[in-house]
């Protein structure tokens, strides 16, 4: 699993662990991790260190990649080269299981997302809002699209996650999947942790792209909001 140490990371990891699998979280700085248990290995890693990522495959059944950075004005590239690194490993090591996470607003542009059809929003949140957030993390989400297209290029088992707007919960809800146009504002990251799990299990959605949302206990539109342009204007969303 890389991206580990994210909170959906952290779900994903005791989530599995609970399920009875054995997880190698790969992380940057092993020493920060704060999970433990004899069927958890942590192993100190870089995305961007291709034969660090080697390592970290070889002998695994699958991989989760939960990669992430913060919105910026300086161009991203760690996901797709992340991505490359990963994919590479796993065609050289014969692991074909992939699923990967990037964000529902891969949709709002159709001509930047592979031609496919735009959210099944309110025209606010389509024409206003989505593109104001898509707008302000241009370099970000031009990063995710070059990381689902190394994806869907590779011979892989691939599944690829597009969460809604991210919140916190305590309790996995009944969560829903959908194709990557569905109505839905809001993911939890227990529900995303959950999905991720399930999608690396049960093999239902090989070669998709599917959203998947929350639809209880969701927070307001103005608190997702208020959220949004605190992180965006710190430029320091972790």
């Amino acid at each position: 699993m890389f991206g580990a140490n994210s909170s959906t990371g952290r779900h994903l990891t005791e989530q599995a662990l609970a399920a009875g699998h054995t997880v190698t979280a790969v992380v940057r700085r092993p020493g920060e991790f704060p999970l433990s248990d004899p069927h958890l290995r942590t192993c100190g890693a870089d995305v961007t260190d291709r034969d660090a990522v080697e390592q970290a495959i070889a002998g695994q059944d699958a991989v989760v990649s939960i990669l992430g950075v913060p919105y910026g004005r300086r161009p991203v590239t760690v996901l797709s080269r992340g991505i490359t690194h990963i994919t590479d490993a796993m065609a050289l090591h014969g692991v074909k299981r992939l699923v990967t996470v990037t964000s529902r607003l891969l949709a709002v542009h159709a001509d930047r997302a592979a031609g496919e059809e735009p959210l099944r929003e309110r025209f606010m949140y389509r024409r206003v809002i989505y593109p104001f957030l898509t707008t302000l993390g241009r370099t970000l989400y031009d990063d995710m699209v070059r990381m689902e297209q190394i994806v869907r290029a590779t011979d892989l088992d691939w599944t690829i996650v597009r969460p809604s707007a991210l919140f916190n919960t305590d309790t996995v809800s009944p969560y829903h999947f959908g194709p990557p146009q569905s109505p839905g504002l809001y993911t939890s990251r227990i529900d995303l942790a959950h999905s991720l799990l399930t999608e690396v299990t049960g093999n239902e959605h090989v070669h998709s792209v599917v959203a998947v949302f929350t639809t209880q206990g969701v927070p307001t539109f103005g608190d997702v909001l208020k959220k949004e342009v605190m992180r965006i204007g710190s430029w320091d969303h972790k």
